[in-house]
């Protein structure tokens, strides 16, 4: 059974038939994007949650000024708008991202944090009106997280949208209500390669689903599970 407190966390990949979700060496997969972003709709989400990697791209590239600021910075919450349409959120421990506006899209920017990130870190987030979390000292708890964005944004229904690392943490944690897979026709092979979960080496731990739906349009198979807890 689901715990409560949290928002109920969906899945939303866009794999190869074999689970990879690199797209580099696809080649052209004609519909896959639009139809991955148009099932995305449907499920309605007050937010989308990624790790540092995926989200760069998203970021920006400010430059974070070294401010040598004296005054310790206490670790709290720092929470700049909790009145948008939606969140875009980060999990970045090291406080790496360098955010050029608090905005994705008209979606304020969340970036989650351990308690090691520098005073001048947490002092261009202010100054960038990025809101951020912390989520543990030096590593994070995800379902600490969860409970916080429930509480402080009101987030009901997130996507989890990668990457592999990301995905297998909460994997992991048993923290995925469901699981949603836009199948490309497109066996990949790379060895090395990031999955849909990649929680650690070795054994997994791992989940069973039970199947929701399976729908197809053309080439492209979504299919739709439950995670049994």
């Amino acid at each position: 059974m689901r715990k409560t407190g949290r928002p109920y966390v969906i899945c939303h990949m866009g794999p190869s038939i074999d689970g990879r979700i690199v797209t580099t060496n696809w080649g052209s997969v004609p519909g896959h994007t639009a139809e991955y972003e148009r099932t995305a709709q449907t499920f309605h989400a007050d937010a989308w949650i990624i790790g540092r990697v995926s989200m760069e791209p998203y970021a920006g590239n400010a430059r974070v000024p070294r401010r040598r600021v004296r005054q310790r910075i206490p670790r709290t919450d720092f929470i700049a708008a909790v009145d948008a349409k939606s969140y875009a959120i980060a999990i970045d421990p090291s406080g790496k991202l360098r955010w050029r506006s608090n905005m994705i899209d008209g979606e304020h920017a969340i970036t989650i944090l351990t308690q090691r990130v520098s005073n001048d870190y947490l002092t261009f987030l202010r100054s960038q009106g990025v809101s951020y979390l912390f989520g543990g000292r030096t590593t994070i708890d995800l379902e600490k997280v969860l409970r916080k964005l429930a509480r402080a944004f009101g987030i009901r229904r997130l996507l989890l949208e990668g990457g592999g690392k990301i995905n297998g943490s909460f994997l992991s944690a048993d923290l995925i209500d469901e699981l949603s897979v836009v199948i490309a026709p497109v066996a990949d092979g790379g060895t090395g390669t990031p999955t849909l979960f990649d929680a650690r080496p070795g054994r997994g731990p791992s989940r069973h689903l039970r199947v929701i739906s399976v729908q197809r349009r053309d080439d492209l198979v979504w299919l739709r599970y439950r995670v049994r807890h």
